[in-house]
């Protein structure tokens, strides 16, 4: 039987998930400030000068290292599922900071994830 997981690490799956999310905000305010009128090189560099994606690197690197000490300590396959959180609080999170819209389908969608992590940690 695989061993269930402790509410601490919980908190801290569901945390490193939620930054996770937080990085994917920061890389599209990021590409709404660069947007879509130069080439890859010039965006390339306008991007090495935006706050939203020097944040986001910073942040996605906090977030490996954090992984990487869960997985110390928490099964591979027991942690992985907990990034499907990510999955489901990005177009939530995309929808109330960039009003981007969210169907009824994405909706169903972000259940079936949530249902599937509540059997995974059951």
């Amino acid at each position: 039987m695989t061993e269930r997981l402790n509410l601490g690490q919980i908190a801290l799956l569901i945390t490193y998930a939620t930054g996770m999310a937080a990085g994917q905000l920061l890389f599209k305010a990021a590409a709404l400030r660069v947007g879509d009128g130069y080439p890859l090189s010039k965006r390339a560099l306008l991007l090495l000068q935006n706050a939203p994606f020097i944040s986001a690197i910073v942040l996605y690197a906090a977030l490996s290292v954090l992984w990487v000490w869960l997985l110390t300590f928490t099964p591979l396959s027991r942690a992985y599922p907990f990034v499907a959180v990510a999955f489901a609080l990005t177009p939530v999170l995309g929808a109330l900071v960039f009003a981007e819209p969210l169907s009824a389908r994405l909706l169903a969608g972000i259940a079936v994830i949530a249902c599937g992590l509540v059997l995974v940690v059951g």
